[in-house]
């Protein structure tokens, strides 16, 4: 259990084969990219998560939340939501959902997903928002 406040908070972009991962702080409300996470498997993805989770001592997450353009869930979106879940089960801390409709688009590359560049425009998105606590994990979201 966390004894103190140390203002950053990871954003993440889930995905089945990556994960982007971001840092921000919410003292400065910036965002930054810190890297991608190889989701091909439960162990390896969960060692890189914790690894990043134990060098920053986060005291919160933003998970992007896929949805479409009418904001019916995406067939990640549920994917997506059990990782935030998993997140909160994990570290006991809490999990926000981000919109991320269009944060994916803005940052393709030659056809290729930049996903950590990705998961710090959602967590920037999150800060300019003025950090909505809409949060997720505790309760399943349908």
């Amino acid at each position: 259990m966390k004894t103190h406040q140390t203002g950053i908070v990871l954003g993440f972009d889930y995905g089945r084969v990556r994960i982007g991962v971001a840092l921000g702080n919410i003292l400065t409300a910036g965002a930054r990219p810190l890297g991608i996470v190889n989701a091909r498997t439960k162990v390896s993805k969960w060692n890189e998560i914790d690894k990043q989770i134990n060098d920053w001592d986060p005291d919160c997450f933003v998970v992007g939340i896929p949805r479409h353009p009418d904001g019916n869930p995406h067939e990640v979106t549920r994917q997506a939501l059990r990782f935030a879940r998993q997140l909160t089960g994990r570290t006991g801390l809490p999990v926000y959902g981000a919109d991320e409709r269009y944060s994916s688009v803005l940052l393709e590359r030659d056809g290729k997903r930049i996903d950590d560049a990705s998961a710090a425009t959602i967590l920037q998105q999150w800060f300019d928002e003025g950090c909505p606590k809409n949060e997720i994990g505790r309760k399943i979201e349908k």
